[in-house]
């Protein structure tokens, strides 16, 4: 089987999707390759010579190898000026590169000029078209090389940015080989499979789609003996892990699926119904010690939507022997300062918090189950410890009104000195969240594929009026700007952990 992870995502770290699913298949027994091709088509993209020829862009072109070598360089981290000039100008050369096939590509992001992502049609439009994807001809010749011998392809779709170019990929091997099983799975495509009433749209393009955890269904798919689930270390050995674009290996490894809080009133996991699933903490501290020797990381990027308070007590007394970051909760756990001196000295380089909301009715309404007085302590000890905070806010949800924006705004200001990252986001009612039915009335985005509602909301704060405050308001304040501008353009928090300033 050929695992492929597609275009366009993050280019900084391998992905885990698929290493996962080859080593379970392999210790099943099951002859499994692995193509990044989201890697591979974003480098073959890059030395592309560009049809436009304004100054920036020969610049540009011309310093393509220089860029991504310093993208690769520990020590343009250190200089946020030359990080950002060496993304933009790569990100440059990606755009430039597929201009003329209606697209606007980068290095985080796909944008078609009349295909939707969200739209079933499009997609298969896409299929029907590989050859207008600016990608064909790296992958027209790069899949036959993979092909000999393989009867089965899977594809891992996780992004919106990924799914043109994914049936672009499938239209092209269902065309060139018709006996070829194709299987479809990744996290938006769980997402899709988990409307209710859903009936795939895709036809005999696709032979079957995967929703969930894809081990046993995938082992199922291709014939295996059918084993119940067995633990397995992801398989990394076949991926180009000299090649991201990181200053290093940036090693990323689930710990869990699906989230141990799991009430948020917004969150699309609870939405979507996903259980909590986490492999025990000695299981998890074991795979890392082998990874680690296994790899030799700079970076582990713990990758689960919030870690365990039991798996972070394991880190802080088991130092894995190299840095890490992730998300986690904010609780009486962090607001302890020595536990947060112990996570330092564990590795910790940065921990992503989602505070959301500066103002407490606001937070007890989507059920977060966060103090302001014990965010404001955990803001505090992590800084003091030495521990980057990469701070998330949600914007616009239904128990929030402009004087409640405020409030965050103020929040904000008053821990300025704690928070060195921010993202800032206006909120999507899930299609089939737990407040849909109450305030959802229309299609947000248009498309069958969509997975979000527009609402009503209660006080008239909507979309507009948010936007309008975040950037008239919000992001104008001096302290909130200098935060805003340390976001690592493109990359964010995946390349936040590193950077110095």
């Amino acid at each position: 089987m050929l695992l492929i992870f597609p275009p366009v995502a993050k280019a900084c770290e391998p992905p885990a999707g698929i290493a996962r699913l080859a080593a379970f298949l392999k210790v099943h027994g099951v002859p499994c390759r692995m193509l990044d091709a989201n890697l591979e088509g974003q480098l073959w993209l890059v030395e592309q010579p560009p049809v436009t020829s304004d100054t920036w862009s020969r610049r540009a072109y011309k310093g393509r190898a220089r860029n991504v070598a310093a993208l690769r360089d520990i020590t343009t981290y250190r200089a946020p000026d030359r990080y950002r000039r060496a993304i933009s100008d790569v990100n440059r050369v990606l755009a430039i590169s597929a201009t003329g096939s209606g697209v606007v590509t980068g290095l985080a992001d796909y944008q078609h000029a009349t295909l939707s992502p969200l739209r079933s049609a499009d997609l298969c439009t896409a299929a029907q078209q590989p050859e207008r994807n600016p990608f064909f001809p790296y992958f027209s010749q790069r899949l036959p090389e993979l092909l000999a011998g393989v009867e089965s392809v899977g594809f891992s779709l996780t992004y919106l940015s990924q799914a043109l170019c994914t049936f672009a990929m499938i239209g092209y091997l269902r065309s060139r080989y018709p006996l070829l099983k194709i299987i479809l799975g990744g996290g938006l495509v769980t997402s899709w499979m988990q409307r209710p009433g859903w009936c795939s749209p895709f036809g005999t393009l696709v032979d079957h789609l995967v929703s969930g955890a894809g081990e046993e269904p995938l082992l199922a798919l291709l014939g295996g003996a059918g084993e119940a689930y067995r633990h397995v270390i992801p398989d990394y050995s076949e991926l180009p892990l000299q090649n991201y674009f990181s200053p290093g290996l940036i090693l990323p490894y689930s710990a869990s699926r699906g989230c141990y809080w799991n009430r948020c009133s917004f969150c699309p996991e609870r939405a979507e119904g996903n259980a909590y699933h986490p492999a025990p903490v000695a299981q998890v501290l074991s795979d890392l010690e082998l990874l680690i020797a296994q790899n030799e990381p700079l970076l582990v990027h713990l990758l689960d939507n919030a870690i365990s308070p039991a798996l972070l007590r394991a880190l802080a007394e088991h130092p894995p022997g190299v840095s890490w970051y992730g998300f986690a909760r904010i609780d009486e756990q962090l607001a302890d300062p020595d536990f947060c001196r112990a996570l330092k000295r564990s590795g910790c380089l940065m921990l992503k918090l989602g505070l959301e909301s500066g103002d407490q009715a606001v937070l007890d309404r989507m059920g977060k189950g966060i103090n302001l007085g014990v965010a404001a302590r955990v803001l505090h000890n992590l800084t003091e410890a030495g521990i980057k905070v990469y701070c998330y806010l949600l914007f616009g949800t239904p128990g929030e009104t402009v004087e409640a924006a405020r409030r965050t705004l103020d929040f904000v200001v008053s821990h300025q000195q704690a928070i060195t990252f921010l993202n800032l986001a206006i909120f999507n009612m899930p299609l089939y969240g737990d407040e849909a039915a109450k305030y959802g009335d229309t299609p947000f985005y248009e498309g069958d594929l969509s997975l979000y509602t527009a609402f009503r909301h209660p006080d008239g704060w909507d979309r507009n009026q948010v936007r309008r405050f975040l950037e008239g308001e919000f992001k104008r304040h001096p302290a909130i700007a200098e935060i805003v501008r340390r976001d690592p353009p493109q990359f964010s928090s995946n390349h936040a952990a590193l950077l110095e300033f």
